[in-house]
């Protein structure tokens, strides 16, 4: 921030006069590539520092203007909204008996956006000729791919403070569709779900609503993900609900918790020839943003089972660290075990899997133990995150 300041106070009124008289013309977004949740990798534009600030100040501007017109059914990238208020709405409808969900998938959206569609929903509202072309001239800079920069005829790359309101500028013409067929719909971003009461007439739903997506916004409808099921078979940001007809729970998507171990695993195999402290501070960054992400759930078992796992790693992590039998007895009778039952752990030719499991770790390295150290226990923050709330 200081660089930028120090630029700005030389050269920013040579680009404030290419503002005023039209003549600016955004540099070329970084392209960056990061894994997807569900596999694949998801590609960012990455605007220079001078564009995010520009484009930062026509989102303060914009915003306002058009946040009056959108639904009240759309919970992403919007003020004082979130994915949990979404996720609560979605469980009001099944409560409702709207127990079959319309899972809508867009193919990616970012990339596929329409120019000429999107400019002229923004003209709806906007007149200003030199914020219109402006906003044009963000959306075909073009992206610089290992020092070659190639052109952009459609899409508004992720990465840039506008895109998230550009993606639900062009999606309120869905969400309106939806509000006149009298649907019932929660949708974050790109991601909406619709809840209704049959299979049958989710399949009507799917059908006609791809066909307004496909025709009337030019937006490919992913048909391998989209599909009408119970909403317990399917996921909504990553969360899922019970069976139950009332009093429905929300629980975290089996998927999800498959990819967070996948996560977790990733992180103490990146962590090995650390101390057992760096570990867990390094874990429990991810720790504490998993679980406050999901703090609006009521199935709390997983949480329990989550923790146990997760300290059974680190019980493998420390019998691997003791390495000779020495050591490991040492350590155990340390720990409170006594020293005949030390030296027949020590010694019983078991793997560290095995050991980080068995009654002589889990003794010597209870939950009070890794609570000692630091370590974020899923479950005892999520029951202060839920006291605070």
């Amino acid at each position: 921030m200081n660089e930028l300041k120090g630029y700005l106070q030389t050269d920013w009124q040579q680009h404030k006069a290419a503002l005023l008289s039209g003549n600016y013309r955004p540099q070329p977004v970084l392209k960056v590539s990061i894994p997807k949740a569900g596999g694949g990798q998801r590609e960012l534009g990455i605007p220079t520092v001078l564009d995010r600030l520009i484009q930062q100040a026509i989102h303060q501007v914009l915003s306002p203007i058009f946040e009056e017109h959108f639904s009240d059914s759309s919970y992403g990238f919007r003020p004082n909204r979130s994915a949990g208020q979404a996720v609560q709405k979605a469980r009001v409808y099944m409560e409702e008996s709207h127990r079959w969900v319309v899972d809508i998938d867009l193919e990616k959206f970012f990339d596929n956006v329409d120019h000429d569609i999107l400019m002229s929903r923004i003209a709806r509202h906007v007149q200003d000729k030199a914020v219109l072309k402006l906003i044009r001239a963000y959306l075909v800079a073009g992206i610089s791919d290992n020092e070659q920069v190639n052109k952009r005829t459609m899409g508004t790359p992720q990465g840039g403070p506008l895109s998230p309101l550009l993606s639900n500028i062009i999606l309120t013409d869905l969400d309106n569709e939806l509000e006149h067929r009298g649907h019932k719909f929660c949708r974050y971003a790109d991601d909406c779900n619709i809840y209704v009461k049959s299979e049958r007439g989710g399949q009507r739903v799917l059908q006609s609503v791809t066909t307004f997506l496909e025709t009337t916004l030019k937006l490919k409808v992913n048909q391998k993900k989209s599909d009408v099921g119970r909403p317990w078979q399917r996921k909504f940001l990553g969360y899922s609900v019970c069976t139950r007809k009332q009093n429905i729970r929300l629980r975290i998507a089996p998927a999800v918790q498959m990819r967070f171990k996948k996560d977790v695993k990733h992180t103490l195999r990146s962590a090995r020839g650390w101390s057992i402290h760096r570990t867990v501070d390094k874990l429990n960054l991810k720790l504490r943003g998993w679980i406050t992400y999901f703090r609006h759930i009521n199935v709390k078992n997983v949480l329990l089972d989550l923790d146990g796992w997760l300290r059974r790693h680190l019980r493998k992590i420390l019998w691997r660290q003791w390495k000779r039998v020495y050591t490991r007895i040492k350590r155990l009778i340390a720990l409170g075990i006594d020293e005949s039952r030390a030296a027949t752990s020590a010694v019983n030719g078991r793997g560290a899997w095995f050991n980080s499991g068995a009654s002589h770790m889990n003794q010597a390295l209870p939950k009070k133990y890794f609570d000692s150290i630091g370590l974020v226990s899923l479950i005892d923050y999520y029951q202060r995150l839920k006291y605070q709330t």
